[in-house]
């Protein structure tokens, strides 16, 4: 059903499991999330084609594609245009943009073609006090089980921060392999977070620093190394 102006628009939230769509994209026809089961994706949508933010955008992305890949991540891309306009689009940034040290980008990415909105209103992307008719620069980060982890929304004018991205992908990776949290600005390399304690006893082990490799700064508050290497062998593509 079509958001209404008496109609509240739902938009999905952590946890759930990404809506189902299917579409035609500059990569062919897919079924969401069904046609990416078993890797991480990056769903992502940008408010137009021929449009600047969003061409310096499209260019990052796709110049750290096989980046993201050797972390089992995909990238799939959306906005409100038609399928010809993206393949126009994106066939103009290949043979024409330069953006920093970056030219002669191909996007081998599936760009979404939206022309109804129906799946930037399921995703929550049409914002109508930003604008009506383009889609905000929405990132949904979803696992390979097809339950999103991870939502950002970033207004028209602002472009996205792409290795903030990556490390999204890389803490998510982390705490579901080994069972940690990660802090403030975590890189790889940096020490993780340790659950807290179930129980006192654990508690005071910590503490005392009776657990092998943990630090404690308070019960509340306990840390261990996790090195780069013990990260990447942990989370790549092998």
């Amino acid at each position: 059903m079509e958001t209404t102006a008496t109609t509240p628009q739902t938009m999905p939230r952590i946890g759930d499991p990404a809506p189902a769509f299917t579409a035609k994209t500059t990569q062919g026809d897919i079924s969401f999330p069904d046609h990416f089961k078993g890797s991480w994706v990056i769903l992502f949508s940008h408010p137009a084609d021929f449009t600047p933010v969003c061409t310096s955008e499209f260019m990052t992305f796709a110049s750290m594609e096989d980046e993201f890949a050797r972390y089992n991540t995909k990238l799939v891309g959306l906005s409100v245009d038609g399928l010809y306009s993206h393949i126009a689009w994106l066939r103009t940034i290949q043979e024409r943009m330069v953006y920093r040290d970056l030219k002669n980008v191909e996007v081998k990415f599936p760009l979404i073609d939206d022309v109804s909105m129906n799946i930037a209103r399921q995703y929550g992307m049409i914002m109508p006090g930003e604008a009506s008719t383009q889609a905000v620069r929405a990132v949904f980060v979803i696992d390979p089980k097809g339950t999103i982890r991870t939502i950002i929304y970033y207004p028209l004018s602002l472009g996205r921060d792409f290795d903030e991205l990556l490390r999204v992908v890389k803490a998510l990776q982390t705490a579901d392999k080994f069972a940690v949290a990660t802090p403030a600005d975590w890189v790889p390399g940096e020490r993780v977070i340790v659950p807290t304690a179930g129980s006192c006893g654990v508690a005071k082990e910590r503490m005392s620093g009776a657990e092998e490799g943990v630090e404690c700064v308070d019960w509340f508050f306990c840390t261990k190394e996790l090195s780069a290497d013990e990260v990447e062998q942990g989370i790549t593509q092998h």
